[in-house]
């Protein structure tokens, strides 16, 4: 669907600007993340070169498509979810308002930095921009570095430490909504493959998941931690094709005709092994497709139906 209006007239350039760095801690083990955040008092130089990256960034937006835990976007598209479903409130709330004893006034407060949020206020409404920190922020990357400038046709030692702002965001929250051109990174900081993680485990302990195998541990242990396995085995809880009696039924006959590389026992259950899981995975997804035209058989990234 196409950038929605409000979104995409808010005036970036003409905004007031403030930037935030935050630290993170905790978020696993299903806790709440913590984020401690103080605001940077920022030049207009800086401030124009950050706010017209940010418009580059949002104009480069053509259309928007819900989050997926198997959806993609591409340069021109953003992915969208409700912010509400993730901890980005507790983001929010902590720069509503740039208190002064939240201001960073030594090098420790903005050193270290996990994220950091250009906050732009336009007319009463208010426009998030947020990016993971580089290596630049963080000092045990800086000792293996000599800081220097080139001026006056010599490179000269730069005693005060230099911070990079990205002419890239990883996401924008507007109006109780994510914009991410970052799936990766808006995961990382937002905790977001922590809950991928959980949704795992609860998976694993549902007794329709557990009755359709005989062992479950050779495909625990292919997923592992994987981010992208983690978001395979959540799409499949999402889409639970496990529980139609039906759809396992069909599997059982046509897994063969389908070149699935699955083994049932003698009672139908799966029976998983090093080398099934991948093919397992693939079935309880519902992505392997055979072509009515070519009558080729595929793998799908997603298979979205037609309606």
């Amino acid at each position: 669907m196409p950038i929605p209006a409000d979104f995409a007239a808010f005036d970036i350039v003409g905004a007031a600007m403030t930037v935030w760095a935050f630290k993170k801690s905790g978020g696993a083990g299903g806790a709440a993340p913590t984020f401690s955040g103080h605001w940077v008092a920022t030049d207009p130089a800086l401030e124009a070169a950050v706010q017209a990256a940010a418009q580059q960034q949002r104009a480069a937006i053509e259309e928007v498509n819900p989050y997926g835990l198997l959806a993609q976007n591409n340069e021109a598209s953003a992915l969208s979810i409700g912010a509400n479903e993730t901890y980005a409130d507790r983001i929010v709330a902590a720069i509503a308002d740039p208190l002064p004893q939240r201001r960073a006034t030594t090098l420790r407060h903005i050193q270290n930095t996990d994220f950091y949020v250009i906050k732009l206020v336009s007319g009463g409404v208010t426009l998030y921009a947020v990016r993971k920190a580089d290596s630049s922020w963080h000092t045990k990357k800086r000792t293996k570095a000599i800081d220097a400038l080139f001026r006056d046709e010599t490179l000269t030692l730069e005693p005060a430490p230099a911070f990079s702002l990205s002419t890239y965001v990883d996401f924008f929250i507007f109006d109780g909504t994510i914009y991410m051109l970052d799936k990766g990174h808006f995961e990382s900081v937002l905790s977001y493959r922590q809950a991928h993680a959980n949704q795992f485990i609860a998976l694993q302990a549902e007794p329709a998941f557990n009755a359709i195998f005989t062992d479950m541990a050779p495909l625990v242990a292919y997923i592992g931690t994987n981010k992208i396995q983690l978001r395979r085995a959540c799409a499949i809880e999402l889409k639970g094709h496990y529980r139609d009696n039906d759809f396992m039924l069909r599997l059982r006959q046509r897994f063969l005709q389908l070149r699935l590389n699955i083994i049932f026992d003698a009672n139908g259950k799966i029976v998983p092994t090093p080398e099934t899981c991948a093919d397992i995975m693939t079935a309880l997804l519902d992505h392997r497709l055979s072509s009515a035209f070519s009558e080729a058989i595929y793998d799908v990234p997603d298979a979205v139906a037609v309606v």
